[in-house]
């Protein structure tokens, strides 16, 4: 998680583990994916079908197979769309480049580079006594200013330096282990799992202001705090019960015992966790049973959502239908070209880089940076944070994301438009 300054620019090194491991497979990762996603689909089928007892019995095995009938047809529809694209043969409008092509040729590579590293290092994370210094040491900042423990901070600062996705993994994974309620974890997957800085690099350079990428991350930070402040105290997250993973109500809050101080009492915890770990069997099979979750679970859902996601962006008026709304708001901010702009704000749902695809041919420098902006802080889009989280235990749902959507983008654009008129 450290960051570290590169040829490319400041990233992290789970970050440039997984692009030498993504470079190194080159050819044969799309073979990888397409076994992966088969297995994923067969795996469901025999336990729908057969129920047989090694993954019956199997805790493990049946929670990845044994899944809802909803999961199991995206299963078998990614595995339709994965067998189409690798062979690229079947609907022209699913294969294409921009839609089934797009999720599987260049988000899934990535996914699957980084899934290996997140899943075998997160343990180091989790186990070993950081989040609990840091969850006492921040528990200070994070609990009155968003209403979040403390050891959340780490979750925000993977995010933030490393990938959303990094987040959307970490913050489900703490919820499953009981540390976060469903109120937090919700709240925590939805307002902080923003892209990587790699990856705002890339959005800011599609609308071609490259060269405006400090004040656009500084606008895209300042906006993304004032939502994580507003959001959670709006529905659907303020409605979340505080009670944890196994159904149990939430108590007390991080309290400091007598005789302790902030530093001390976290390094003591801390000391505490880690004796309780048994290295081999947190790093290696607790690793890598995070990884086959991650690559099994994961991986077919973003083929399928993503792209069915992006097949409506491309080929129907419903995303530029959805915009409408927001025209008046635009002409009340004094955005140029605002029927434009409109087009492109609710197509972020479906994939973070689209608005600012769309944007690329508006004239306008203060909208195309606008639009990048927002298209960033939304944070939620579906061809990856969105079915992470839809497929994570992270408690939220399709409807609640799609309003935490629109919401987030009504929060942070007049925030983006002021600032961008101070800029321009």
């Amino acid at each position: 998680m450290c960051p570290i300054s590169t040829a490319e620019g400041i990233t992290i090194p789970i970050a440039i583990l997984s692009n030498g491991l993504k470079h190194h497979l080159g050819s044969i990762l799309p073979t990888i994916l397409l076994v992966l996603v088969l297995i994923t689909a067969a795996g469901t089928a025999v336990t729908k079908l057969l129920k047989p007892g090694f993954i019956v019995k199997n805790r493990f095995l049946n929670s990845l197979f044994d899944v809802t009938p909803i999961w199991s047809i995206l299963r078998f529809l990614a595995a339709i769309f994965t067998v189409m694209v690798y062979t690229n043969q079947g609907i022209p409008f699913l294969i294409s480049s921009n839609t089934g092509g797009l999720v599987f040729s260049d988000l899934l590579p990535i996914l699957f580079s980084v899934f290996l590293f997140a899943g075998l290092f997160l343990p180091l994370l989790l186990n070993f006594g950081l989040l609990e210094f840091v969850g006492s040491l921040l528990s200070k900042v994070m609990r009155p200013i968003f209403n979040l423990p403390g050891r959340s901070a780490v979750d925000c600062i993977a995010s933030w330096l490393g990938d959303g996705t990094i987040g959307v993994l970490l913050t489900s994974k703490q919820y499953e282990d009981g540390f976060y309620t469903k109120r937090e974890a919700a709240v925590i997957g939805t307002t902080f799992s923003l892209v990587s800085v790699t990856f705002s690099l890339v959005v800011i350079n599609t609308v071609n202001l490259g060269h405006m990428f400090i004040p656009f991350y500084i606008t895209v930070t300042i906006a993304s705090l004032l939502a994580a402040i507003i959001l959670p105290k709006m529905p659907p997250l303020s409605k979340k019960e505080d009670v944890f993973f196994n159904g149990t109500k939430k108590e007390s809050d991080e309290e400091i015992p007598t005789g302790f101080n902030y530093v001390s009492y976290g390094f003591m915890q801390a000391i505490e966790k880690a004796k309780s770990q048994a290295f081999i069997k947190v790093i290696f099979i607790d690793g890598f049973k995070n990884v086959l979750d991650m690559w099994l679970a994961v991986i077919p859902i973003v083929m399928a959502v993503g792209t069915i996601a992006l097949v409506i962006a491309e080929y129907t008026p419903v995303f530029k239908i959805l915009g409408l709304p927001f025209l008046p708001i635009l002409m009340l901010l004094q955005v140029p070209e605002p029927i434009a702009a409109s087009q492109t704000l609710v197509a972020g749902f479906a994939d973070m880089l689209l608005p600012s695809v769309l944007a690329s041919t508006i004239k306008s420098d203060m909208t195309r940076f606008i639009i990048a902006s927002v298209s960033v802080s939304q944070l939620i889009y579906l061809s990856e944070v969105g079915a992470l989280l839809l497929s994570s235990k992270i408690p939220v749902n399709l409807k609640e994301l799609f309003i935490i959507f629109i919401q987030r983008t009504l929060i942070t654009l007049p925030i983006i438009a002021v600032i961008a008129h101070f800029i321009f």
